[in-house]
């Protein structure tokens, strides 16, 4: 049924976005405050460059490099969600499932080992869907904060004499994120969604690849199944983010 492989895979992509979104949130912002403070600077020169690159560069592209050099090459990262010895002992009577997220239900259980090992498979997706969305998040905080900066309650507070660090992290950076937590929110509901060719790329198993593998065996139900739960998903989203 729809709604038990729904069950059985989100649990992955869940466990995914909750350690990509940091990364993914937090460094394309600073990233584009960065560039606006140092407006027409090299900072700003190499944020737009960064900025350019990522928007270009094909998600399927970025993965596969990762996996060249990570995986094939290094030997340091590995595709899937967990090593063989490891997804053994998951499945095993002796380990209690009690979230069904793989990093955290490993904490539960004292096993530090498995959890290191979930999040080196995680490493090359996080990375993926965080250099694709930090050329966004760039852009879109780079806009925002250049026009908050040139405000006047901006000049207001510079002429009163605030340190150049509190004009721009207490007046205008928290006005300028305004259009960025909607972006944000769009963001998660994207990773809630299965980033479908990030888990396609590196075989992690949650909902992103359970949909390929529905579209490419023609399962018309198991594919309105996943579009109507994206669709929740985006409802409650869109609340919450207004």
């Amino acid at each position: 049924p729809v709604v038990e492989l729904i069950k059985r895979r989100f649990p992955a992509t869940l466990d995914l976005t909750i350690w990509a979104v940091a990364p993914v949130i937090l460094v394309g912002i600073w990233l584009g405050v960065q560039a606006a403070v140092h407006h027409n600077g090299l900072i700003d020169q190499a944020a737009r460059v960064f900025s350019i690159v990522g928007a270009s560069f094909p998600t399927f592209v970025f993965g596969l490099l990762l996996l060249m050099i990570f995986y094939a090459n290094l030997h340091w990262f590995s595709p899937g969600r967990l090593s063989d010895d490891f997804n053994r002992v998951v499945e095993s009577a002796a380990f209690h499932n009690y979230t069904s997220l793989l990093t955290f239900d490993a904490l539960l259980n004292g096993r530090f080992d498995i959890f290191i090992d979930a999040l080196r498979h995680m490493f090359m997706p996080i990375l993926t869907l965080s250099y694709i969305s930090w050329a966004t998040f760039l852009r879109v905080t780079r806009g925002s904060m250049l026009e908050t900066l040139r405000m006047e309650y901006v000049t207001t507070a510079r002429a009163k004499g605030l340190t150049e660090h509190d004009v721009i992290h207490k007046h205008a950076k928290p006005n300028a994120m305004l259009p960025v937590v909607t972006l944000a929110g769009f963001s998660v509901v994207g990773l809630l969604g299965g980033a479908v060719i990030t888990e396609t790329v590196f075989n992690y198993p949650g909902i992103g690849s359970a949909s390929v593998r529905a579209a490419t065996s023609l399962d018309v139900v198991a594919m309105l199944g996943f579009a109507m739960f994206i669709g929740l998903i985006l409802v409650v989203a869109v609340l919450v983010i207004d």
